[in-house]
């Protein structure tokens, strides 16, 4: 049994957190999967309703439950009070950013203990990683974290707890390997292995369609408005397109703290005709529309506080469709869009660049199928869902203890 510890289940924008349950479900593994805080999306994917495991809820706020995060590290400490104490020193070593995640660890121990769980694994090396580290600490039993990107460029993140996880860690996972040399520098010698798993897109699902829409052709951009998808780059291009004389329709599907911004800066460029924000929609939704665009534009950007995309899933399904991307070369995404190979790299934050990078792709149907046929070959080759997912399960199983991270804890009486 393998406890999947996320910050929130479910969450509408972490369709590929889904995506790999359903496969590791498939491939005959048993999941629970522990959740630090509830949904407030509001909004949920149809195939939540697939999914087996049983999903358990942390409370929040130790403030509000004072009394269940005492008694949990009391319990802890009377059952193995050598681990505890090894855990308690670690968290005491790495302060300030250890203590949120050691607070939680004996209520993820509990959890994953009374559900029989002999390994943990957590998504972003932040507080569902630092937590699990201590959970598994308290357990004895290995764990392993994927890290993504916000997790590991965002200012707010701290390198000295980043290279602590790698360090404590059975194996880590990352979705590119600009984001492997990333962690191998920081983790250093005493590091576990850093393995590049890619980010993965359901092939079967994800397939050419019809063909697109000729009038007027459609670009779709898909994601959360926020600063690091670039969406406002976006919208100037489309500007620059609509002075020219270009027929298209821009799509922007997604929701987010922007949204009154591009709105208002679509209505300051004239352009309400030609841009249009649809909010947020479900992946069998995307699976149609997608097929029907011209182009999908990504143009991620780095944002201010050092947030970045790793590698959009948005991009892996554009292109198991044979949809041309136009993005920008940031972290892992020229592993995905090789410039006029499977796509279109332009300089990020560069609107001029884009909208001529789009303008080809409007004008030049060949162009487009050349890329698309590329495109979707290398979904299939390098991003699949089933057999990545299926590589990640074969690592779990393979991983052999110890490693730097996951050397056994002595029991009291085996240390006397």
């Amino acid at each position: 049994m393998i406890a999947y510890v996320l910050k929130t289940y479910p969450r509408f924008s972490q369709t590929f957190i889904l995506a790999e349950i359903l496969e590791m479900e498939a491939a005959g593994r048993e999941i629970i999967v522990i959740s630090l805080e509830k949904p407030n999306d509001g909004r949920f994917h149809e195939d939540l309703a697939r999914v087996r495991a049983e999903v358990r809820y942390l409370p929040e706020r130790a403030s509000g439950h004072p009394w269940r995060y005492f008694s949990s590290h009391g319990r802890a400490l009377l059952r193995s009070p050598l681990r505890y104490l090894s855990a308690l020193g670690r968290a005491l070593r790495w302060l300030p950013t250890s203590w949120k995640g050691f607070l939680r660890a004996p209520l993820i121990a509990e959890q994953a203990s009374e559900a029989g769980c002999t390994r943990l694994h957590a998504h972003f090396a932040s507080l569902p990683a630092i937590s699990t580290l201590f959970a598994a600490r308290l357990m004895g039993v290995p764990f392993t974290f994927t890290a993504h990107a916000r997790d590991i460029y965002h200012r707010s993140r701290s390198p000295r707890m980043i290279a602590n996880l790698l360090r404590e860690t059975e194996r880590t996972i990352t979705i590119s390997d600009y984001n492997r040399r990333r962690l191998e520098a920081l983790g250093g010698s005493l590091a576990a292995p850093v393995t590049r798993i890619y980010s993965h897109v359901d092939t079967r699902r994800f397939v050419p369609g019809a063909a697109p829409a000729r009038e007027p052709p459609i670009i779709l951009a898909i994601g959360r408005l926020v600063e690091k998808k670039g969406f406002v780059h976006l919208i100037d291009a489309c500007a620059l397109l609509a002075r020219r004389g270009i027929d298209f329709h821009c799509r922007i599907i997604g929701k987010g703290p922007l949204l009154g911004e591009l709105r208002q800066r679509i209505e300051q460029q004239d352009i309400a005709d030609r841009v249009s924000l649809e909010g947020p929609r479900s992946r069998p939704h995307l699976q149609r529309l997608l097929p029907l665009a011209r182009a999908l534009a990504a143009p991620c950007v780095v944002g201010a506080d050092g947030d970045r995309d790793g590698l959009p899933t948005v991009i892996l399904e554009a292109m198991a469709c044979a949809v041309p991307v136009v993005s920008t070369p940031v972290t892992g995404i020229p592993e995905a869009v090789i410039d006029e190979v499977t796509g279109l790299l332009v300089p990020q934050a560069d609107p001029g660049a884009l909208a001529a990078a789009l303008w080809r792709l409007l004008v030049d149907e060949e162009l487009c199928r050349r890329l698309g046929r590329a495109a979707r070959a290398r979904a299939v080759e390098l991003f699949d869902t089933h057999h990545n997912v299926r590589h990640f399960a074969s690592l779990l199983d393979d991983c052999p203890c110890p490693t730097p991270g996951c050397a056994p804890v002595l029991e009291e009486s085996q240390a006397l």
